[in-house]
């Protein structure tokens, strides 16, 4: 850790004292890989997903996250290590697996940890956070849920919802805090020094170096996605650094 490392994160005292569940704890430290593809694009497949996401495994991705029921089913069929799941309706507002019911479908695709919008936001079933997460808890008990926060007091509100994990997921999409060019590493320091639960990383982790130092700020693991299971987007960053290069030559 370094000097900027809240001291009060989540610590292996903490997760000691908590009884740790199994699936965290195989987490712990690690780095989770998202595998998703957007409507419309080649690789929007259940099997090719599920290749992505066992290519990830082999290179060493301790959990794995993905959207789809397809996708899930296939996925959880296929790796050996946690799944977190999620299921996008829609593209504005509350979108990541907006209602009870989808979260309890994602749970049947037997994915370990269900990933649902964790923001204070509507949401279109007109249950709030904490009575979608004790609907979940009814239905499926055997799985863990993750909020997808986008500020401090999103993390906050999950937390008293009795939520398993934090994430950063939907900082700067909310329009609670500015897109930060990398990872939101102030919201990463302002939830580490509240969560009483394990901190996922997640959004714009597009280096190693950005990885680590979410890790070195508080994050229990972090998500990485688009830096590697997304080639358009991989693709694009390298064709749009030869022009301006040309030039210069």
């Amino acid at each position: 850790m370094t000097d900027q490392s809240p001291s009060h994160s989540f610590t292996d005292e903490q997760a000691a004292s908590a009884g740790l569940h199994p699936v965290l704890e195989r987490l712990r430290g690690g780095l989770i890989a998202s595998a998703q593809a957007y409507p419309g694009e080649p690789m929007r497949d259940p099997r090719t997903m599920d290749e992505v996401a066992q290519a990830c495994v082999a290179g060493g991705a301790v959990g794995i996250r993905a959207q789809g029921l397809a996708d899930l089913a296939l996925i959880c069929q296929h790796v050996d290590v946690p799944v977190i799941g999620l299921w996008k309706e829609g593209h504005e507002g509350v979108f990541i697996t907006p209602t009870l019911t989808h979260a309890v479908a994602v749970a049947a695709t037997g994915s370990q940890i269900v990933a649902l919008d964790g923001t204070r936001r509507p949401r279109p079933d007109g249950l709030s956070l904490a009575q979608t997460v004790e609907g979940l808890r009814q239905a499926r008990p055997e799985v863990l849920i993750m909020a997808d926060c986008g500020s401090l007091d999103d993390a906050k509100a999950a937390q008293d919802a009795g939520v398993d994990v934090l994430g950063t997921t939907l900082a700067g999409y909310t329009g609670e805090r500015p897109k930060t060019e990398g990872p939101d590493l102030e919201l990463v320091d302002q939830v580490a020094g509240i969560a009483e639960i394990p901190l996922v990383v997640e959004g714009r982790v597009h280096t190693p170096a950005q990885a680590a130092a979410a890790m070195e700020h508080g994050a229990f693991a972090v998500v990485v996605g688009t830096a590697i299971t997304h080639p358009t987007t991989i693709t694009s960053w390298f064709a749009g650094a030869l022009p301006g290069a040309l030039r210069k030559g």
